[in-house]
């Protein structure tokens, strides 16, 4: 994001300040919403919230005042006048977000995946630019938004700050020097707990201030999985592994740990080229890389990076929402996205959590009944496998499935009436190939 600073001064000077929309105010809304009232040049024009008091919370706790800096909403009319007064706007109405007038960006920040296939089709539709602080509709139908998103002229991105969009910026500073970049990876921040729930997670919820399916869907896996697949889409790369190894390991030795089990250096890999993450290097992100010139190998070694051939770049922290303004910027000023996948090259799939009987209906992310886990597209395709983002509170079970099940088209009845299953299916259509 070199020179974002100047753009978004300029911006400023020219009393075009970049307007944007929030749709979701819980912990990371919330945060964006006051990083970018301490932004030049960026404004929180708008937040949206189901439930209005969080809404609300974004402005108040940033110190603006209800009826004097914002006012609430239900309409997108309401919100232009109020916005043209030089008013902020909060609403429980998604549409306020990406159809009025004066916004230029829209952020999902809900991780709920229908809710960020409406809120994306819709800024897409009315000409705006779609931030997807919501990996977990990315990794869905990311395909077809961002084809939508091209056709119709607008920007279509994944959010800096958070591990893929993090992770992509090594990768791509990596690649552009010529380094052939070994893993992409990230480092998982909660001890796994393949069948915790929201109930079993509620008391470290409370404590961390956090919902419990968020939570829930840290400790399951569910999150970790999401974010490699929005990785391997937009690199080319795939697990090594289905779920990936998952090795513990510190930076410093990150080095042999990720290297290949014929190497003989205790390497936990198969190939490289592959998506990982490891226990233990929390939360930061990285990269391996490796060289087959001896002058820059030599370089590499003066500079304190190890003796090869093998080389860590380690970034120890991503700021989650907090960045996501300058994925915002970016899109608006340079018209270019952060992150976006550039093929199909995995899938998130449902996995049952527990023994469950047909007829029987599943619920969503961070819940009682399913996980997610990380396979290759190749892999997904050949055992029909389902997309956990397609599972919601109607999606009934056809057959009897046992604990650690991966869930296929097969085993469900899928809510036909979603507009991520419709959108799905049109993707599929264009991007799966016919066999």
């Amino acid at each position: 994001m070199i020179n974002m600073s100047k753009k978004l001064a300029k911006r400023a000077e020219e009393g075009n300040p970049i307007n944007a929309s929030i749709v979701g105010a819980g912990q990371m809304g919330r945060g964006m919403a006051a990083q970018m009232t301490e932004m030049v040049g960026m404004n929180p024009a708008v937040v949206i919230d189901i439930n209005l008091d969080n809404a609300k919370r974004a402005y108040l706790d940033s110190g603006y005042k209800e009826g004097e800096d914002f006012v609430v909403v239900e309409t997108v009319d309401e919100a232009n006048k109020a916005l043209g007064e030089g008013k902020f706007v909060v609403s429980t109405n998604n549409e306020v977000a990406t159809k009025s007038d004066i916004i230029d960006c829209a952020v999902d920040a809900t991780g709920v995946p229908e809710v960020g296939a409406k809120v994306a089709l819709d800024a897409i539709n009315a000409g705006k630019d779609i931030c997807m602080l919501n990996v977990e509709t990315d990794v869905c139908i990311g395909h077809i938004l961002k084809k939508l998103a091209d056709n119709a002229g607008v920007v279509y991105t994944g959010s800096a700050g958070d591990e893929p969009g993090a992770v992509i910026e090594m990768f791509d500073y990596a690649k552009g020097l010529g380094f052939d970049v070994k893993v992409v990876g990230k480092g998982k921040n909660n001890a796994l707990d393949l069948t915790c729930t929201p109930e079993s997670v509620a008391e470290d919820a409370r404590a961390r201030g956090a919902s419990p399916r968020m939570i829930c869907s840290f400790k399951d896996g569910t999150k970790t999985m999401v974010e490699m697949t929005a990785m391997a889409n937009a690199t080319g790369y795939k697990p090594d592994v289905i779920g990936a190894h998952g090795p513990k390991s510190d930076v410093a030795h990150l080095n042999d740990v990720l290297s290949l089990k014929s190497e003989g250096r205790g390497g936990v890999l198969d190939d490289y080229h592959v998506i990982e993450y490891v226990n233990g290097v929390a939360p930061g992100v990285f990269v391996i890389i490796g060289t087959d010139q001896k002058d820059i190998a030599d370089e590499l070694e003066y500079l304190s990076m190890g003796k090869g051939p093998n080389y860590t770049l380690y970034r120890p922290y991503h700021l989650t929402s907090l960045e996501t303004p300058m994925s915002v910027a970016k899109a608006v000023i340079d018209r270019e996205p952060t992150i976006v996948p550039e093929g199909r090259y995995a899938e998130t799939i449902a996995v049952a959590k527990k023994d469950m009987k047909a007829g029987e209906y599943l619920d969503e992310i961070g819940g009682f009944t399913i996980r997610g886990t990380f396979m290759s597209a190749d892999d997904a395709d050949d055992m029909n496998a389902l997309p956990m983002g397609l599972v919601d509170k109607k999606t009934k079970l056809l057959k009897d499935v046992k604990e650690g099940d991966i869930l296929t088209y097969d085993d469900v009845e899928l809510n036909n009436d979603n507009l991520i299953v419709q959108l799905r299916k049109l993707q599929d259509e264009i991007f799966i190939p016919k066999k």
